[in-house]
């Protein structure tokens, strides 16, 4: 993007105010494209490099146009369609369409090569944080966004960290709380590391570098980290007894 464009985007955002998250505000700048940006400046570059290779790669990810010169804006292709968990909340997805999506949008996810040629050779791209305020259904299918908890990792840290968010909802016991058990049950059922499982799941302990990443999340209040033993007991109770009939 030229300076001229950039003059455009910055006089423009102020004024198109679309979607804000805990730590990011959207700005309409036409029918074709978005800005986001970061409230604390934070630099999107790294998130930005990560989407364009999965976007080349064919994985259902905003396309991107352009970060700012300060590296806090983003500009990428504009979506419709509501988060999968309003889509949820509204009775047009199934918790356990929910659930199964999940699980093969992580599946999709990480049969993708290794981005960074010196990583391990199992290590692939991971979202860390793929769950239904994550995930837009639009009309060519689910997309999933905000890709600025990245890293290349094992992919078995990525399925916990998807199951553990989803547990925290189902035992947090609000209007979300049935579905998301629901839906937890469904991705469970969907992995294959569940399925494969014999004895003791997730004998590497992803689990509980999950439920550490989370509890060290500056969004989560105390009230939020107060549920992680039980999300996490939840996720083992219901993958044990999810492998049986699932091998």
């Amino acid at each position: 993007m030229h300076a001229d464009a950039e003059r455009e985007v910055n006089a423009l955002a102020p004024h198109a105010l679309v979607g804000s998250g805990r730590t990011a505000d959207v700005y309409a700048l036409d029918d074709t494209w978005v800005l986001r940006r970061y409230r604390d400046g934070a630099d999107a570059s790294g998130e930005a490099d990560v989407m364009t290779y999965l976007w080349e790669h064919g994985y259902p990810v905003p396309q991107v146009r352009w970060t700012g010169t300060h590296g806090a804006d983003l500009v990428m292709r504009r979506l419709s369609g509501p988060t999968m968990a309003q889509a949820a909340m509204a009775g047009d997805l199934s918790p356990e369409e929910a659930g199964t999506t999940i699980g093969v949008l992580l599946r999709q996810l990480h049969a993708l090569p290794r981005r960074l040629l010196g990583a391990p050779p199992h290590h692939r791209v991971l979202h860390l944080d793929l769950h239904p305020e994550n995930i837009l259904i639009t009309p060519a299918g689910p997309v999933v966004i905000d890709w600025a908890t990245a890293v290349e990792g094992p992919p078995a840290l990525d399925r916990a960290m998807s199951a553990l968010i989803l547990a925290e909802v189902a035992v947090a016991n609000g209007p979300a709380a049935v579905g998301s058990r629901m839906a937890l049950t469904a991705l469970l059922a969907e992995l294959d590391d569940v399925k494969r499982a014999r004895g003791s799941w997730d004998p590497d302990g992803h689990l509980a570098r999950a439920r550490a990443r989370r509890a060290a999340n500056p969004t989560l209040g105390p009230a939020e980290v107060a549920l992680l033993d039980a999300a996490v007991e939840l996720v083992r109770r219901l993958a044990e007894s999810a492998t049986p009939k699932s091998s």
